[in-house]
């Protein structure tokens, strides 16, 4: 099989959209220099998209940002996910059973992104959006798929020194192993202030492929938290699994 070779146009023009969605404003020379794109090129690249929608830049046009069609884009994928679409009843169940944070989450490389979320019906919650994406050993979702894998394809998929988001994150993967081998064992995974501090997330991955590429948590303050609602918490996550393991018997997706 020949080696794949990208269209040089196209590749750099996702480039130019991707750093966007992760950097959000950004200037023509930040860009120049940070995507190694000559400015000329990368001027005709931007002005292309800030046509068809994709990007917008100030009145200057010093700064760009993503435009209108990204929204619509990324709504269309989420409307026509399969999984967010047979999950929808059983996530606003846990919702309504929980009255707290539900996610729907899907591992992507080496981070998870969140396809779907019910609000908490309290004040005081986690901050979240779906779309966002965060990496998968501080999260209670990527550990959770973490460990469906083994060992070695989650060493090789990993660096070393795991990054850190809070003091309390994972950041070896010495740790992570250990950590994986408790959730293999258990049946869910733990966030305990990895990812947000003040926060505690429980999850389960989703018998949806082989191996399990989706996610659901629940995400609770502390305060709000004692033993025997954790063992809720988790007994309900584990039963919801159960639940759709049964209706959708069968079916990869």
């Amino acid at each position: 099989m020949s080696e794949f070779s990208p269209v040089k146009s196209a590749d750099r023009t996702l480039e130019v959209l991707e750093h966007l969605a992760a950097k959000g404003s950004s200037s023509l020379v930040e860009m120049s220099r940070t995507l190694d794109i000559p400015k000329s090129s990368l001027h005709s690249i931007l002005r292309t998209l800030e046509h068809r929608g994709w990007a917008e830049s100030d009145p200057t046009r010093s700064t760009y940002q993503l435009g209108i069609n990204a929204l619509l884009i990324g709504a269309s994928y989420v409307d026509q996910d399969l999984i967010v679409t047979r999950t929808s009843e059983s996530l606003d169940s846990l919702a309504a059973a929980t009255g707290e944070t539900i996610h729907l989450g899907r591992l992507e490389g080496t981070d998870v992104v969140y396809l779907a979320k019910r609000e908490s019906r309290h004040p005081l919650r986690m901050f979240s959006a779906i779309g966002r994406r965060l990496p998968a050993h501080a999260t209670g979702l990527g550990k959770a798929l973490l460990a469906e894998l083994d060992d070695e394809r989650v060493l090789a998929r990993l660096v070393d020194p795991l990054p850190a988001i809070t003091e309390r994150t994972i950041t070896t993967k010495a740790e992570l192993v250990a950590r994986l081998a408790t959730v293999r064992a258990s049946g869910y995974a733990i966030d305990d202030e990895e990812a947000c501090i003040g926060m505690r997330c429980f999850a389960v991955s989703l018998p949806f492929a082989n191996p399990p590429k989706d996610a659901i948590s629940c995400s609770v303050p502390f305060a709000r938290l004692d033993e025997d609602r954790e063992r809720e918490i988790i007994s309900l996550l584990l039963e919801t699994k159960v639940q759709l393991a049964r209706q959708f018997s069968g079916r990869r997706f």
